[in-house]
């Protein structure tokens, strides 16, 4: 029997402009899980971050989280692949953070335990503040007094939050230098723009391969809406962008479903398993 694995991303896809997930959505999806339907779901997030708006929905399969940095296994609560930073690599972000005069979030495992460190006296963009701003619970927030402080440990993922046209020259050093993997986009719901940075081998698509490998699935099937989901788009059997996707995504898409605020993922995983 053919073994299909669903995987979706979350922002924009799955989680509505609340960042939730509606009851209904939950009922079709734990419903598709008690039948022993392999579900899980690939994002920027952490998996700290990705918990917390997917309660409810009984996952239980590895996800994939910080856009491919890692496979975790939620049930042992351990990595099943992960990807670092060389040192190389960081000495140049370190050069392209002073030339730009911009302040990077740095996300680390440091001493074991994930941090997120940024330079209180760098420059803090309103994009930076507002991101800030909503993590003030958030026990990984360390704050340092240099730029050099705040490059230590096991760095595995790198951010900029700036306006557009000021972010987007740094965007073009770090893709034409092509020592790291790099996704520049909007902010879903504000202005400012992110220059993720990420190790050269990472992306969704490395890791959802890897994972339907693990699981020995037969075919896979993806969810969602923006552009670090093109690489899982290219490699899918079959792929679906909500209505609010970005229009790159769209178009390599197998089907172009409703928006993200109206169960879409959710009704569409129904209809293809017939539930």
């Amino acid at each position: 029997m053919m073994k299909r694995l669903y995987v979706t991303d979350l922002d924009g896809t799955l989680l509505n402009k609340e960042s939730k997930i509606s009851r209904q959505s939950k009922h079709i999806l734990n419903a598709f899980i008690r039948k022993g339907g392999c579900l899980t779901y690939a994002t920027a997030r952490s998996y700290a971050s990705a918990r917390v708006v997917t309660e409810g929905v009984n996952f239980h399969l590895p996800s994939v989280i910080y856009n491919g940095t890692f496979i975790y296994d939620i049930v042992r609560d351990t990595f099943l692949h992960s990807e670092y930073f060389t040192e190389q690599n960081i000495i140049r972000l370190k050069d392209i953070s002073r030339a730009f005069h911009f302040t990077p979030l740095i996300y680390t495992f440091l001493h074991g335990e994930e941090k997120i460190l940024w330079n209180r006296n760098g420059n803090l963009s309103d994009g930076f503040l507002y991101y800030l701003s909503r993590r003030k619970a958030d026990k990984r927030m360390l704050a340092v007094d240099s730029l050099e402080e705040s490059l230590q440990g096991n760095i595995f993922y790198v951010t900029f939050i700036e306006d557009k046209e000021e972010l987007q020259p740094l965007y073009e050093l770090v893709k034409a230098e092509a020592e790291c993997n790099v996704v520049f986009q909007q902010e879903i719901y504000r202005t400012e723009y992110w220059c993720e940075i990420m190790p050269k081998t990472v992306d969704k698509a490395r890791a959802v391969r890897l994972l339907k490998d693990i699981l020995r699935c037969d075919e896979l099937v993806v969810f969602g809406d923006s552009l670090n989901d093109v690489p899982m788009f290219e490699i899918a059997d079959y792929s679906y962008a909500v209505s609010n996707a970005n229009d790159r995504l769209k178009q390599i898409a197998t089907k172009v479903i409703g928006y993200n605020d109206e169960d879409s993922v959710a009704l569409a995983l129904a209809e293809m398993e017939n539930l």
